[in-house]
Parts: structure tokens; C-alpha cells; sequence
């Protein structure tokens, strides 16, 4: 198993995420930087709502019981955000979800295109729910 000096996890709200945070920092020298990253579509506001809100501080805090940076970002090119973000702060792993319904695929290939000319490398973790 190969170890990272910078791994980028993409998470959602949900608190499922805790596998993906878990399995990048198993991923990550011991000494590597760990980045944990929400996009948010721009019409979404968790300021007014609680739920959400409970959501995010659930994250913040494992993101940081695991030794990682959480950014959330508002953007409705979620694929070109997560790109961007990689390429500035030098990433070298992309650790994704897949989804109840193993869907993780038309994302994954979008990503893929936007840093076909980087050397970063994405990762998909499998959902121990799906059937």
C-alpha cells in the first residue's frame, strides 16, 4: 500500500463520511497533510438550518480528530472546485465515496478529465451498504 504525503477527501453532509476521512488517513504517511473538502451548491444556506448545521460541526470534528483541515466551499462546479483546490495545495490522492447505489462512477470520470494532466490520483471507496 502506497503512502501520500497530502490526501483531499470529498465529503457530503452525511455522517457515512467517516469511512472515506478513515480510510484516507490510513492512506497518509505518517508525517502527510490530510485535507477534508465540502462543496456545497450555491443556493444551499446550513446557516439556517440546524440539521446542517449539526452535520458540518459532526464533520469539523472528525475532520479534526483525524488530524485534518476541513474547507467548505459554495460552488455549483463542484468537480471543477474540487480540481482547483487539489492542484493548489499540491494534492496527491483524491479519496471519494461511492454511493448506496455504487454510483461514484460519472463523478469520478469528470474529476478525472479536469486533472488528466496532473499527477494526482483518485481513489474510490467502496460503500459497505450497497448490495
Amino acid at each position: 500500500m502506497s503512502a501520500y504525503d497530502s490526501i483531499l477527501v470529498c465529503v457530503t453532509r452525511q455522517k457515512a463520511c467517516e469511512r472515506l476521512i478513515r480510510a484516507a488517513a490510513e492512506l497518509k504517511k505518517e508525517d502527510g497533510a490530510l485535507y477534508v473538502i465540502h462543496v456545497t451548491k450555491e443556493s444551499w444556506n446550513f446557516v439556517d438550518n440546524a440539521r446542517d448545521g449539526e452535520a458540518l460541526e459532526y464533520l469539523f470534528s472528525l475532520s479534526k480528530s483525524y488530524g485534518a483541515d476541513l474547507t467548505i466551499l459554495n460552488s455549483d462546479r463542484i468537480p471543477e472546485t474540487i480540481a482547483q483546490f487539489a492542484e493548489h495545495y499540491g494534492i496527491q490522492l483524491i479519496v471519494i465515496g461511492e454511493g448506496p447505489d455504487n454510483s461514484a462512477d460519472s463523478f469520478k470520470n469528470r474529476l478525472s478529465a479536469l486533472l488528466a494532466d496532473t499527477d494526482i490520483q483518485i481513489k474510490t471507496i467502496p460503500n459497505p451498504c450497497a448490495p
